[in-house]
Formats: C-alpha cells, sequence, structure tokens
C-alpha cells in the first residue's frame, strides 16, 4: 500500500509529565499513524498540551470550557492537507486508564481520528457519518496492528 506523503511538526508543551508522553511519541510512530489515515498529501502539526492550553484553546475556538483530547485545526483538503492536531496529554492519559488501553493505542487512535477531520470527515453531523468514521477509524487502525478502539 502506497503512502501519501506527510511533512510533520510534533511538538510538546510545557506540563507535568511531558518526559512520559514524549516517550510514548516517536516521531516515526506518530508519522505512520497519521500516513495511514491520509487520503492525500498532507503538512501536519501534532502539539501535545498540558490541561490549561488544551482547556484555552477549547474554550476560545469551540466555546467549550473544558479540555478535551483531541482537536483539530484544518486550514486546507485541497491540492494537500493543512492541519494543526492538538492533543491534550493528562486528558488522553486518562482516558486510555479508563478504557485500559495503552497509551500509544490511544495516541494512535486520536491521531487517526483528527486526520479524518482534517480531511473533512465529521462525526458530529449525524449518525451515519458518526458510524462511518468510526468503521473506517477502525480499520485504519487494524492495519496498523491497533485493536477496535470502540471495544
Amino acid at each position: 500500500m502506497a503512502l501519501n506523503s506527510l511533512s510533520l511538526s510534533l511538538q510538546f508543551g510545557k506540563f507535568p509529565e511531558a518526559a512520559l508522553h514524549r516517550a510514548a511519541l516517536p516521531r516515526h510512530s506518530v508519522a505512520r499513524w497519521i500516513r495511514h489515515a491520509l487520503q492525500s498529501d498532507a503538512e501536519i502539526t501534532v502539539r501535545i498540551v498540558g490541561e490549561e492550553e488544551g482547556q484555552t484553546l477549547n474554550r476560545d475556538y469551540r466555546g467549550k470550557d473544558y479540555a478535551t483530547n483531541v482537536l483539530t485545526f484544518d486550514y486546507t483538503q485541497e491540492p494537500f492537507v493543512t492541519a494543526d492536531l492538538v492533543l491534550c496529554a493528562p486528558v488522553v492519559e486518562r482516558e486510555a486508564q479508563e478504557n485500559g488501553k495503552t497509551l500509544q493505542a490511544h495516541y494512535a487512535h486520536l491521531l487517526v481520528h483528527g486526520a479524518l477531520h482534517a480531511q473533512g470527515w465529521d462525526h458530529e453531523t449525524g449518525e451515519q457519518d458518526a458510524e462511518e468514521m468510526e468503521a473506517y477509524e477502525i480499520e485504519i487502525l487494524a492495519g496498523l496492528g491497533i485493536d477496535n478502539p470502540y471495544r
């Protein structure tokens, strides 16, 4: 399977436990996970942030005053995808523990999820769209050797 090209910037904010998250996110793994979700070439910045930065961004851009697991800021879809994916490390870690997943597997899922959003996929537009997006995520993750995250 030929994968699309990806120009990746991987950034880590300053927050407690940043070293743990940096260790769980080697650049080559992040690139591999995202590239498997791409339907065209892309330039994507991934930023891993703490709770405060995550909450501020979610409040300022979505009007929701809490930190969420992943925010996607998509700028273009053609001729190639440009986007920022912001993942809130404490939320991702908490969700992974609550769902009995490894931190890496949960990050892989959320990066695939965010990359799909950057390409126009949207699970909030209706039940059918949500089911299609979920099925596609499961398929992509299976190809990466990662179990169905929705079990």
